[in-house]
């Protein structure tokens, strides 16, 4: 059975999978990439370091004559952590958007790697607990025959978004760790007995030490930081109070997360918010129902009062244009639903800032799929008391299974 699934190619992960959508590094600015992600229902949009023609809406082509390559990804969580970090007397908003899409992208390592479809699953798996996020692999096409692009023109009249094409007609999708995750699922029994184990006895859990983390207390803008680095690790930040029990204890209770996944779900009006509230209220403020009134307020006021006259022109410009045909959408909870933008439902699963927690008795089976439910890739590990003990990552899982595969052999 193992050998079996050794013997897995990448290419039997992308059956399915929708060729990607792409920015160009070389002319994409900021404000491109925002309006790009706004007409997206996918939370990440992929950075290529070719030239696109993006005048042809229905089939993005590259232009250019050197090979295609994929330099990174990004979200709106990345666009809230620049804006939020660039906001100041001295730069004008126009001048932070017309910055170039590669602004966004992570300075220290690279989260995408090239593979040929034929790469081996094991390959894959190395790959990903090496530190890559995805795989970006190339997409095996067929002929397309008048009859098929009959039928295809037609489902593109209902398709909100559009692909892109490389030079010599390739396309690309990306495998993520979730991906080959759900993929082991299916063989499962080929790891047994480490599926019916609890994490603790499987040593998967990361210890606090490794753990980002910021106080409910303190300004969101503190973990700006932490959040990239949650966006670069594909883990989340966590809200945590004070002291277990009030006891001379070095742990902290767990109040919730401050989510890249949930950010990436919000228009970039949420970097107001991470400019002038605290952790927790940042976490009422981008939870899937969309933020109070009383907190939009709140986040106009501080604005006002820090001189932030950037994000206050973002924000007017962004309530203006939403406010003229919804009314404010104002929901009978007195929150408002225009800070949000369109996603797809698996998106929205994740845009919620309650954290996904389990215990050190957990099985590691359980963890996986209370992982996949709700379209995470890590659960955070707390004591009786609710109190922080560490976390469990698709990585940390991942390497467990290379492990017992390596020794199998």
């Amino acid at each position: 059975m193992a050998l079996t699934l050794l013997s897995h190619e990448v290419s039997d992960l992308c059956i399915g999978k929708p060729p990607l959508r792409c920015l160009s590094a070389v002319t994409a600015t900021v404000a491109d990439a925002i309006a790009a992600l706004k007409s997206s229902d996918e939370p990440f949009l992929s950075v290529w370091s070719c030239n696109h023609d993006e005048t042809n809406d229905d089939n993005n082509k590259c232009e250019c004559e050197c090979e295609c390559e994929c330099v990174g990804k990004i979200c709106m969580a990345d666009v809230i952590c620049y804006l939020t970090k660039h906001d100041n007397k001295a730069l004008s908003l126009s001048s932070v958007l017309e910055a170039s899409v590669s602004v966004l992208l992570p300075k220290s390592r690279s989260i995408v790697v090239h593979v040929q479809s034929s790469c081996k699953l094991i390959e894959a798996i190395g790959l990903i607990t090496g530190g890559a996020q995805d795989l970006i692999v190339p997409i095996q096409t067929k002929p397309i025959t008048k009859r098929k692009q009959t039928r295809n023109a037609v489902v593109s009249l209902t398709t909100t978004t559009t692909t892109t094409t490389h030079k010599n007609s390739r396309q690309f999708c990306w495998i993520t760790q979730e991906d080959i995750i759900r993929f082991l699922l299916d063989s499962i029994s080929v790891f047994s007995p480490l599926p019916s184990l609890s994490i603790s006895d499987l040593g998967v859990i990361n210890s606090t030490h490794a753990i980002l983390s910021v106080d409910y207390y303190s300004s969101a803008s503190s973990a700006v930081t932490a959040i990239s680095r949650a966006i670069s690790d594909n883990i989340s930040v966590a809200v945590v109070d004070g002291e277990c029990d009030g006891e001379e204890d070095p742990r902290a209770v767990l109040i919730g997360e401050i989510s890249p996944m949930t950010l990436a779900c919000c228009d970039e009006s949420a970097a107001a918010a991470v400019a002038t509230l605290s952790a927790g209220d940042l976490m009422t403020y981008i939870d899937g129902s969309g933020p109070p009134e009383s907190l939009v307020r709140v986040v106009r006021n501080r604005l006002e009062e820090k001189g932030l006259v950037g994000l206050i022109s973002l924000v007017d410009s962004l309530s203006g244009s939403s406010g003229s045909s919804s009314s404010d959408e104002e929901s009978p909870a007195g929150r408002t639903k225009s800070y949000g933008r369109s996603v797809s439902s698996a998106a929205r699963m994740a845009r919620k800032s309650v954290a996904i927690v389990c215990n050190r008795r957990s099985s590691l089976m359980a963890v996986m799929i209370q992982a996949i439910a709700h379209r995470v890739s890590y659960v955070w590990v707390v004591d009786e008391d609710g109190c922080l003990v560490g976390m469990v990552t698709f990585v940390d899982i991942l390497k467990l299974f290379r492990g017992f595969l390596d020794d199998q052999n």
